[in-house]
């Protein structure tokens, strides 16, 4: 069954997450994403506020930029999550926007190697191994976590390259995609995650989540078309995005699912009205139409 979840994106002040992370819960979505969008809002104390002003709702952080944080640090910090929050917390890591992480002095010569061993690092500490590496971006020297995930923690990370997202199947267990991936691009990603999985012997069981630009209500055409143009995209917006009534998206939903999808994430856009309907509208309206 597809998974469906919506984003609250950092664009909002951060003093609304509790009345959207709320109506979320309420109306029974199953997942809130939250982004660690530089400089806007910290991911995990986002996280950790909204699953406590929660009961049931799975809060993902999709993602975390691993050069600005210490795989130590991330690792400490997700298990403590699943610890107070037991199924409910989930961490993604990716690269980060390389602007973002040169204009702090953190930008690395070569992302994939960073991720690289920022990911094998991250899962043995959270497998509860005591680590000791010494590569080129990640040192640690016996570092162990003391409250270890007391369940196994699933290792989401983000990539759009082709050597990025071989890597996501080699060291991850979930492959997240940028918003604007179209169902082509997602059927691609699949198989290149595909085949780094296959070269390390990994478990199949990997799974898609990609993010889809979505806007219902008035004036939802005019919203896309400004998201769109202000990011540069010139593919088709029936490619990039879904609008419309609950029929109309869970159309569109479908259209990535079958690409390969195992999780949708609706994003809307930065102008959207209201974010509290906003998950609602998918919750009620939307999530009864995709099996």
């Amino acid at each position: 069954m597809t998974t469906l979840g919506a984003v609250f994106v950092p664009q909002w002040e951060p003093e609304r997450l509790r009345g959207v992370a709320r109506a979320a819960d309420e109306a029974g979505l199953e997942e809130l994403w939250l982004w660690e969008d530089c400089f806007f809002e910290s991911g995990i104390a986002s996280a950790a506020a909204a699953l406590a002003w929660t009961e049931r709702l799975r809060v993902v952080v999709g993602l975390l930029p691993v050069p600005l944080r210490n795989v130590a640090l991330t690792a400490m910090e997700a298990a403590n999550l699943e610890r107070m929050f037991p199924g409910r917390a989930l961490v993604g890591i990716g690269h980060g926007v390389q602007d973002w992480m040169g204009q702090v002095g953190a930008r690395a010569e070569s992302p994939v190697t960073l991720m690289r061993e920022y990911a094998v690092a991250m899962r043995a500490l959270l497998d509860g191994e005591k680590v000791t590496t010494d590569g080129r971006y990640v040192k640690l020297d016996g570092v162990e976590l003391h409250w270890k995930p007391q369940s196994p923690l699933p290792l989401l990370v983000g990539a759009s390259g082709p050597r990025s997202l071989r890597l996501c199947g080699e060291v991850g267990d979930v492959t997240i995609l940028a918003g604007g991936t179209t169902p082509e691009e997602t059927r691609r990603a699949k198989e290149l995650v595909e085949e780094g999985r296959a070269a390390a012997g990994r478990d199949p069981a990997h799974q898609l989540a990609v993010y889809l630009p979505t806007a219902s209500g008035d004036g939802h055409a005019e919203r896309l078309a400004r998201w769109a143009a202000e990011w540069g995209m010139t593919q088709p917006l029936e490619d990039i995005s879904v609008s419309g009534d609950a029929a109309a998206v869970a159309a569109g939903i479908r259209r990535w699912v079958d690409a390969g999808a195992d999780t949708v994430v609706l994003q809307p856009t930065t102008d959207e009205p209201s974010p509290e309907e906003f998950v609602r509208f998918v919750a009620r309206e939307v999530r009864p139409l995709v099996s």
